[in-house]
């Protein structure tokens, strides 16, 4: 028998891997008739000291981010899925959902894709593989 997902966490960052991730779950949440929460975190290095302490840019960055989640959610939406949410977050993206999406949304499942690497790059540790690893969920990583 399968599991029944009620509430699914996607991540995305326009990266191919997200996409596939954000694909997988527009069908597990139809599938399911679950609640979708699109997440993009607004990384720490994206932001200069100087801009940081400028509120208009940090927010204006954010807003940007925002309106561009909710084309995420128009898509959702076309396929049939009615509960959409979509949230910004701020922070190191792994750490940030692990630590602060999860326990707010409160899951059943997070969908995240992950590159395959090639050479040296394949023995460090990857944004999917922290969360997959320290998550209190369970965790579908896409490739």
């Amino acid at each position: 028998m399968a599991t029944k997902f009620d509430r699914i966490l996607v991540g995305v960052d326009d990266s191919a891997d997200a996409l596939l991730a954000f694909d997988y779950a527009l069908h597990q949440a139809k599938r399911d008739d679950s609640e979708l929460y699109i997440v993009s975190v607004l990384e720490e290095n994206d932001v200069n000291i100087y801009q940081a302490l400028d509120d208009d840019f940090v927010h204006g960055k954010r807003d940007t981010l925002a309106q561009h989640l909710q084309g995420y959610a128009e898509k959702a939406q076309n396929a049939g899925i009615t509960k959409v949410h979509t949230l910004v977050a701020e922070g190191k993206p792994a750490d940030t959902i692990v630590r602060d999406v999860i326990p707010h949304v409160q899951p059943d499942l997070l969908i995240i894709g992950s590159e395959s690497k090639k050479g040296v790059s394949r023995h460090f540790g990857s944004q999917a593989a922290y969360m997959a690893k320290y998550a209190p969920i369970s965790v579908l990583v896409i490739r």
